[in-house]
């Protein structure tokens, strides 16, 4: 599967650096991307109907509230990933659920140019709540979409949640790539079927809105 990454486009803006520094200049609970209940994502993989121990990724986390409530629900097998160092440390920090350190398992790594993500196999749920709309680059995308279909099983989920066609076209000073289902199934190819998806308005900590997409597929068997 390696051979799918050999092509690697040289991106000259240091996407690692950038992430450093939002989390590292702003406190987490007033990032524009923040979500103190996330509902939607917890409406999904609970949809997903797994046993506890089934193991959940999820992409670029930042500091989200997310693996707290999972811990919180009895999750006990979870992978977190960011590029950030500083949003991983962050998430650390905020994680109140006792022995998580045995449960949770943090890669560092960049989702489009992967490194030790390449060793997860076996993923019951792919998580990814604004990440994906960042890839601009076709490459990026073409070595995200490989990257989970490398790394989740047959019949495993995919749970992604971007900006809709509707929503912001910058986030964090950065440009995006707007989606809607039909879009993301066509990334995901025919191995997936599309099981849900719904429009989103999450209001930011500042109090103004995005619009969001979020769908669940299920590999096929």
């Amino acid at each position: 599967m390696k051979e799918a990454f050999c092509e690697k486009e040289k991106q000259e803006f240091d996407y690692k650096s950038h992430w450093d520094s939002a989390y590292l200049k702003t406190k987490v609970n007033n990032l524009g991307w923040y979500e103190e209940n996330p509902t939607p994502s917890l409406v999904l993989i609970e949809e997903c109907n797994l046993p506890k121990n089934s193991l959940i990724f999820n992409a670029g986390a930042g500091a989200s509230t997310l693996i707290n409530e999972l811990l919180n629900r009895g999750y006990s097998n979870i992978i977190v990933n960011d590029i950030s160092s500083t949003a991983l440390t962050s998430l650390k920090g905020n994680l109140s659920h006792n022995d998580s350190s045995s449960e949770v398992k943090y890669i560092i790594d960049d989702l489009t140019n992967p490194i030790d993500l390449l060793k997860i196999k076996n993923v019951d749920v792919w998580h990814d709540r604004a990440v994906l709309h960042f890839f601009t680059e076709v490459s990026q995308q073409n070595n995200y979409f490989q990257l989970i279909r490398n790394s989740v099983k047959s019949g495993g989920f995919v749970i992604l949640a971007e900006f809709n066609l509707n929503g912001a076209k910058k986030c964090s000073g950065l440009e995006v790539v707007n989606y809607d289902e039909k879009l993301l199934q066509e990334k995901l190819g025919n191995d997936f079927d599309l099981l849900k998806s719904f429009n989103y308005t999450y209001t930011q900590p500042s109090g103004s809105t995005r619009e969001y997409v979020y769908t669940l597929f299920k590999r096929k068997l």
